[in-house]
């Protein structure tokens, strides 16, 4: 993990310091509300349905036990609204007949973030010092700047990498953080970056999507591409160079950045991305991102130009860790032989939640955040600290947040891999349901977010709660289901192989389902959005429709074939057929006497 230097500390205490005065002059009325926006935006505070929510940032995805443990300390001290808001939002959400709402926890995120729902604004400044005690922020979480930069959960230890990219996305991070020229920008602009052969980042739905590559004669480069992005138009980014020196990829990036910041619509904000203006100058911007880019090469002396000692002080943090005494592999002795149930479960999660590694004797294990009863992605003040202990006892005190909502332990010794397994059982982290249907992404919905048009959260549940037979759910093989409370897309609805997305139809909610999406793993295939099929489905539908979508699938598929596969071989009119069949019934049985 990148170790922060005394620049670094200084620089985020200074920032929860300077906070904590702007959000004293706000409650003493000294500084209004509109101008104390943008301070608190910031630095992640948002304002949501019932409360403020805070995003922490948490680049590209890395994060230490003892930072996992700080997070617990704030969902179990601070994510707790006093009785009054509980009680009114509690009230409100009666009313959309919604389960009691969950306090005390936090939100993984698709963009490797974690959110918490129910804190205070009275108490943000003391959860910023938190934060800053263990090297934390949520400094460009929000707003319309370069967001945290995502990566590879697996970056730096993947059988299949070409480069470590996570150096990259460091030297990126420090550069873009409070980037002068582009604190206003648009639009908010993302960007991911791949080291690996397969795309385990979603690159080419970002805003900015990269892999790094060699060329023929073993140089180290950067594929680049812009203008991806999912919302009213989703789109799959263009590719701007297939080849980029590593060095010059400040240099591309501040040209790139600086043309949208030029261009970019400022008069529309459903136009404002950059998708919108690659889409629409085609040629055009590619022309004046050249022209850009060779006047901060040879005028202004390329002033960005990674040099090599640089590169090699930030990767210093990235190397591998040692097994020390304390971590070397224990065989712990079973009170009992394992059942035939047990053998089968540990022979499932081996081959779905644990991924193999660059060293042999090493693991990559996923941890499920995908339980029943828990929104996809929250995890509880005590499932936090019970993760911050697994990554001391098993992963060299290291944990990552996937782009699933999950948490991945990147350093276990694969002898140690049974007591992980028993560990991660009690605690409930354990469910061999990685890559398939329950290992769902959904946003927070309608429940929390203010921009949602449905909710997103009793929708999983209600499918996860169908589909908890685990022979089931691992004959019907890999899938991806994608939920989105709203058109924004913070569940990536597009990108599922199912999709089901939010909409509002004269103040009721309804859902659209889509089929055939993918985020470009090997798995899905080239990146690409989903169809949709049917018309618009009644929450109460959807389970009932997914339904009818698998058993066609179970109909249709060769031996040993995925969703996916059998939607490209046979195609989408079967599955539709399936899923209008679920509204027609519906609408039959209504108008029954």
């Amino acid at each position: 993990m990148y170790q922060y230097t005394e620049f670094d500390r200084h620089f985020v205490r200074q920032r929860a310091a300077q906070y904590r005065d702007q959000l004293e002059r706000n409650l003493s009325g000294q500084l209004s509300d509109d101008d104390f926006r943008p301070l608190r935006l910031q630095n992640g505070w948002y304002v949501q349905r019932h409360a403020p929510m805070l995003r922490v940032a948490v680049p590209y995805g890395e994060l230490s036990s003892a930072q996992l443990g700080v997070l617990a300390k704030i969902a179990r001290d601070y994510d707790q609204p006093s009785q009054q808001v509980y009680d009114s939002a509690q009230e409100k959400q009666s009313l959309l007949g919604t389960a009691k709402l969950p306090t005390g926890y936090g939100h993984f995120t698709t963009r490797q973030n974690l959110q918490f729902n129910w804190i205070a604004l009275a108490d943000s400044a003391d959860v910023m010092d938190l934060l800053a005690s263990v090297d934390m922020h949520g400094i460009q979480t929000s707003g319309n700047c370069i967001r945290n930069i995502t990566s590879d959960e697996r970056a730096g230890i993947a059988a299949d990498e070409i480069a470590d990219p996570r150096p990259f996305a460091e030297i990126m991070r420090q550069w873009s953080t409070l980037h002068p020229e582009f604190a206003f920008l648009p639009r908010k602009f993302k960007i991911a970056i791949s080291g690996a052969r397969e795309d385990r980042a979603a690159t080419a739905w970002h805003d900015v999507g990269l892999h790094l590559l060699r060329a023929d004669d073993g140089s180290l480069g950067f594929k680049v591409m812009a203008g991806g992005g999912m919302g009213r138009t989703p789109l799959i980014a263009s590719t701007l160079r297939e080849f980029l020196p590593w060095n010059q990829i400040l240099n591309y990036l501040e040209a790139l950045v600086r043309v949208y910041n030029r261009w970019g619509r400022r008069d529309n904000m459903y136009k404002a991305r950059i998708k919108i203006l690659v889409k629409a100058e085609g040629q055009r911007f590619k022309d004046e991102l050249e022209a850009e880019y060779q006047q901060i090469i040879t005028h202004d002396g390329a002033p960005h130009t990674i040099p090599q000692a640089e590169l090699d002080r930030v990767s210093a943090s990235f190397v591998p860790p040692t097994l020390t005494a304390q971590h070397q592999p224990t065989v712990e002795a079973q009170s009992s032989p394992w059942s035939d149930a047990d053998q089968l479960e540990y022979s499932r999660w081996l081959k779905q939640n644990v991924a193999p590694h660059q060293n042999p004797e090493l693991r990559a294990v996923t941890l499920s955040f995908k339980r029943l009863g828990y929104a996809p992605g929250d995890a509880t003040a005590t499932q936090l600290d019970a993760a911050a202990q697994l990554a001391q006892d098993y992963s060299v005190g290291e944990a990552r947040v996937t782009h699933d909502q999950n948490l991945l332990l990147p350093w276990v010794h694969s002898e140690q891999l049974p007591a992980l397994w028993l560990a991660a059982r009690q605690l409930g982290l354990a469910r061999s349901n990685i890559r398939l249907l329950t290992d769902m992404i959904a946003c927070p919905g309608g429940d929390f977010c203010g921009l949602a048009n449905a909710r997103s959260i009793p929708v999983a549940q209600a499918i996860s709660e169908r589909y908890q037979d685990m022979d089931e759910l691992h004959d019907l093989g890999e899938i991806d289901l994608h939920i989105s409370g709203c058109i924004n897309s913070c569940g990536h609805h597009h990108s599922g192989h199912i999709g089901v997305l939010g909409v509002d139809k004269d103040g009721r909610e309804w859902y659209q389902v889509s089929l055939g999406g993918s985020d470009g793993s090997t798995l899905s295939g080239k990146p690409v959005a989903g169809k949709v099929v049917g018309p618009s489905f009644e929450a109460a539908e959807v389970p009932e429709v997914i339904e009818a979508l698998l058993d066609t699938y179970r109909r249709e598929r060769l031996s040993g074939e995925t969703l996916i596969a059998t939607l490209h071989r046979v195609g989408i009119d079967l599955f539709k057929q399936a899923a209008n069949s679920v509204r027609q019934n519906a609408a039959t049985e209504a108008a029954a006497p």
